[in-house]
């Protein structure tokens, strides 16, 4: 099909990244059109009112400014309710198991590229499109079928590949991820030479729905359940206010004195917290995995080397992969890896290529 006959259904959340995936979609000749989507009103029922947030009022204002300015259609769809039972909940539900979960794995899987993409097909469009770093890739097989590829970003520094590892081979058939091929510095200037009416908007690393500190939020669902801190030697050093506060590795918060200590482990039965001040008692060559999902559709076969990242900011690491039950897989490090938090995702990386990945379980 020509460019000019294929529809595409751009999501924008008001900033810089997908504003210039909507002009490089129209400048190339597709049919271009912008969705902004309305998630999360607060925990109150107040409008989140972080303005660097891509759901807030202001996000959607920027979004249609910039649609307008482009001369393309412009819609508003509200997935409220769907994104807190499928996003929100999932995210509290992990705290409560004592796990600390990547709620934008979910999203992407369920609203982005799961309600957005089902909106989109009803209206008639033939795909979607996001601002998300990442690239796809088609390979043709000798029987004319054609397998798509998850790739990383141009720029290593904004790859957003890691949250992506739960899309199949449908979801990627149908998707464009226009600004994949270009480095931050580049979609910059290319906003300025398309003079999309954009200011310099501070790019948010914070959960969506979280408008004030994750403490808060957490308070709002869940009462304070106080226990012990121990050290790894059984003794106790100090009072925690509810594990679900706390997460692996994490050293402010536990106000403890003579410190600093660190989280090394979270014992829910007990409802005891275990700190060291050795940072090296964070180091685990081994975990297990949960949840798995191969891009491919197809299962490797196992034992397999690649590299594993075990949170978005970890360097990937050498590894092996082997199967561990019928539905867990055992990840073994060359190296110990620092941190490894349950609920986190463990993505498989083959080169460029993300084969698939897991839930740290």
């Amino acid at each position: 099909m020509k460019k000019s006959s294929l529809k595409v259904l751009c999501a924008m959340s008001g900033g810089i990244d997908s504003s210039v995936a909507v002009a490089l979609l129209k400048k190339k000749g597709f049919d271009v059109a912008g969705a902004f989507m309305k998630l999360w009103s607060g925990v109150s029922g107040s409008l989140n009112k972080r303005w660097d947030k891509c759901c807030s009022p202001e996000a959607e204002i920027r979004a249609r400014q910039v649609a307008n300015y482009l001369s393309v259609p412009f819609y508003v769809f509200n997935f409220e309710r769907e994104f807190k039972k499928r996003v929100v909940e999932y995210f509290l539900k992990e705290y409560r198991k004592g796990r600390t979960p990547n709620p934008c794995v979910v999203c992407n899987e369920e609203i982005k590229f799961g309600l957005l993409l089902k909106k989109a097909r009803e209206l008639g469009f033939d795909l979607i499109a996001t601002g998300h770093f990442a690239r796809k890739k088609e390979i043709k097989r000798k029987n004319n079928k054609i397998e798509y590829k998850l790739l990383k970003a141009k720029d290593k520094q904004k790859d957003q590949s890691y949250f992506l590892w739960r899309l199949t081979q449908k979801q990627l058939a149908c998707v464009l991820f226009p600004v994949g091929d270009l480095r931050k510095d580049e979609i910059k200037k290319l906003a300025k030479k398309f003079g999309l009416p954009l200011f310099d908007i501070p790019e948010s690393q914070e959960i969506c729905f979280v408008s004030g500190n994750l403490e808060d939020f957490l308070t709002h669902y869940f009462k304070q359940n106080p226990g012990k801190i121990i050290d790894k030697n059984g003794r106790e050093i100090g009072l925690h206010r509810g594990l679900f506060f706390y997460t692996i590795g994490q050293r402010k918060g536990i106000r403890l004195p003579d410190g600093p200590y660190y989280v090394i482990d979270k014992d829910l039965k007990r409802n005891v917290l275990v700190v060291s001040k050795n940072k090296k008692d964070l180091l685990k060559k081994e975990l297990l995995v949960e949840d798995i999902n191969w891009i491919s559709e197809k299962k490797p076969q196992l034992p397999l080397k690649i590299k594993v990242k075990i949170r978005y900011r970890h360097k990937p690491a050498w590894a092996i992969i082997r199967p561990y039950s019928s539905r867990l897989l055992k990840v073994i490090f060359t190296r110990p890896q620092e941190a490894v938090t349950a609920g986190q995702s463990a993505v498989f990386y083959k080169g460029q290529e993300v084969l698939g990945g897991g839930i740290i379980c």
